[in-house]
């Protein structure tokens, strides 16, 4: 009963948020035996088991080019920010520093949404946002940056691996957006579905370049796959949520601020972590800022710039 008075984009956005959390307790025990490049095939397999489930329902009647296209580019933007965090790790940079300033990636989709999209907000959405950046600084799971903040600032400068990290930065921020203008044209099945299909391509590059190693144990293989699964089960509630009517500025920073909240949740329950007292504040900012930004205005209009919800009313 509770959940029917959920806006639907709301609803999905948190279970894209609850997915990528759960992925993100799991992706720990993967991520330091292989190479990015090799995680990526896991990942891609794992995406595969979820196909079954969605192609019956991308039909021909709704295919649309201009939507295939932009899923595709959706999924070669959020490699290229995947692979750009990893090359950032690797050419010296500090999780102190690449973690927080690459977790504000919602930031450039907010950007995008207001000035390109010309998304129009709830004054309590603003506040919303103001709550929230600190909050997802706060989750990011680096506490030095509040235990000692010069060891933050004295260790930014135009370097080699902060160029990669916002790299990733704006190349996530743009991924969530280019998750937006897919649905403008298409389903979210169909956009899940061309995602997919760009992250095998990138794949059968990776292999053909010699990039990924296959002599990984049978157990990563599993672990990885369901990883995998859950990633793109979180991106497929995430292209729901934009269908759904769920603006750009809002999906992208509740996912992206809850997301961190499920993984600590889990990281408590399962794992037995304590809750630092950053945390408890960045958990209750995050949560706080999630209800400011799912204020809607009272009559909102559908963009005309949307033929995929006019055709399908």
């Amino acid at each position: 009963m509770f959940l029917s008075n959920v806006p639907r984009w709301l609803l999905f956005s948190i279970l894209a948020a609850f997915c990528w959390g759960v992925w993100g307790i799991l992706a720990k025990f993967v991520s330091a035996d292989i190479s990015p490049f090799t995680n990526h095939i896991l990942f891609t397999i794992g995406m595969l088991f979820t196909v079954p489930f969605i192609i019956k329902k991308c039909k021909k009647s709704t295919f649309n080019l201009n939507g295939i296209i932009w899923g595709l580019v959706a999924g070669i933007l959020a490699v290229i920010g995947n692979v750009a965090v990893y090359q950032s790790f690797g050419s010296g940079g500090l999780a102190a520093v690449v973690i927080p300033v690459t977790n504000l990636y919602p930031l450039v989709t907010i950007v995008i949404a207001l000035l390109v999209f010309k998304e129009k907000m709830h004054w309590m959405n603003g506040i919303g946002i103001l709550i929230v950046v600190p909050a997802i600084i706060m989750l990011s799971g680096q506490a030095e940056i509040f235990d000692d903040p010069s060891l933050f600032f004295s260790n930014l400068g135009l370097n080699t691996w902060l160029i990669f990290a916002l790299i990733a930065l704006l190349f996530w921020g743009l991924f969530s957006a280019a998750q937006k203008v897919a649905t403008n044209y298409i389903s979210a099945e169909w956009s899940y579905l061309s995602f997919i299909g760009s992250s095998i391509l990138i794949s059968l590059g990776f292999i053909a370049f010699g990039y990924v190693h296959f002599d990984f144990s049978s157990q990563t293989l599993m672990v990885g796959s369901l990883v995998g699964m859950l990633n793109g089960l979180g991106v497929l509630s995430s292209f729901v949520a934009y269908s759904s009517q769920g603006k750009a500025s809002k999906v992208t920073t509740i996912a992206g601020a809850l997301q961190p909240v499920f993984t600590i949740a889990l990281a408590i329950l399962l794992l037995g972590e304590r809750l630092s007292i950053i945390e408890t504040i960045g958990i209750s900012l995050a949560i706080l800022g999630s209800l400011f930004l799912s204020v809607e205005k009272e009559k909102e209009v559908i963009p005309f710039d949307n033929p995929y919800i006019y055709k399908n009313q």
